[in-house]
């Protein structure tokens, strides 16, 4: 299993950031979900097909990439939407 600071070290390390850029070259940086459903937007992420966590042997495999908005990304990694939702219980931050 791959732990949080690995995590960090690799989407800032040289090579993540050159195949993302492929990706985001290869996808015309539109979010290829959403020409499926027949409307367009940006690509905001590069989202992996098959998750690093689980399929470390594909994190920098072009074929495992597609370009995602952010409302598809969320869509994929509802977990993580959750866990902003639970970090402020209350609006007032001070």
């Amino acid at each position: 299993m791959i732990l949080l600071d690995d995590m960090t070290r690799f989407y800032n390390s040289k090579e993540w950031k050159k195949v993302r850029a492929k990706a985001r070259e290869r996808d015309n940086h539109e979010c290829q979900l959403c020409k499926l459903e027949g409307s367009q937007s940006k690509c905001e992420a590069v989202h992996h097909i098959k998750e690093v966590r689980e399929y470390p042997e594909l994190a920098l495999t072009l074929s495992n990439l597609v370009c995602v908005c952010k409302m598809h990304h969320n869509k994929e990694h509802p977990e993580k939407l959750q866990k902003q939702k639970k970090k402020f219980a209350n609006e007032e931050r001070w």
